[in-house]
């Protein structure tokens, strides 16, 4: 009976609280609209009948989450410096970068990462050729930005869910 109203108790409370975030309001009624939503849309996830992901190593999900965010802090830093210091012109370009990884969950893992990351976007994915195209704010090395998201977070994508 639970697991009819409740499918997804993660996803629920973490919508739950992005629409309290959002709202920066602990009033009862926000409180109560929050988990509101959150009850309806996880139900409404659950109608569409996702496949399950099915992550292999938790310990190394943990490190990458810090690496992501020690990652988005440095290019954070960097950006401003590119962009408030740095007089010599910008060189940005799209980077073509071969991936091994298939399974769509740690493709849309690589996808928050790369975006979220300041200086680089997604722009696209070649899902026959498995070909992930970035744009890069500032391109010096191209050969650097395909290992460097090949190292540091295909390898361990690949091994949390593939």
């Amino acid at each position: 009976m639970i697991r009819r109203w409740l499918p997804h108790p993660l996803l629920t409370a973490l919508l739950a609280l992005i629409w309290l975030v959002f709202n920066q309001s602990w009033a009862p009624g926000t409180v109560l609209l929050g988990i509101v939503f959150g009850l309806v849309l996880g139900r409404l996830f659950d109608l569409l009948d996702p496949p399950k992901a099915r992550l292999r190593h938790y310990p190394l999900l943990l490190r990458l989450f810090v690496r992501v965010v020690l990652d988005i802090v440095r290019s954070n830093i960097a950006v401003a410096r590119i962009v408030l210091f740095d007089k010599r012109p910008m060189h940005s370009g799209f980077v073509a970068i071969p991936l091994e990884l298939t399974d769509r969950y740690g493709l849309v893992v690589l996808s928050c990462i790369i975006t979220s990351t300041p200086g680089t976007i997604w722009v696209s994915y070649d899902s026959s050729a498995n070909v992930l195209l970035i744009h890069v704010l500032d391109l010096v090395d191209e050969a650097g930005w395909i290992d460097s998201i090949k190292r540091r977070y295909e390898r361990p994508l690949l091994e949390i869910f593939q």
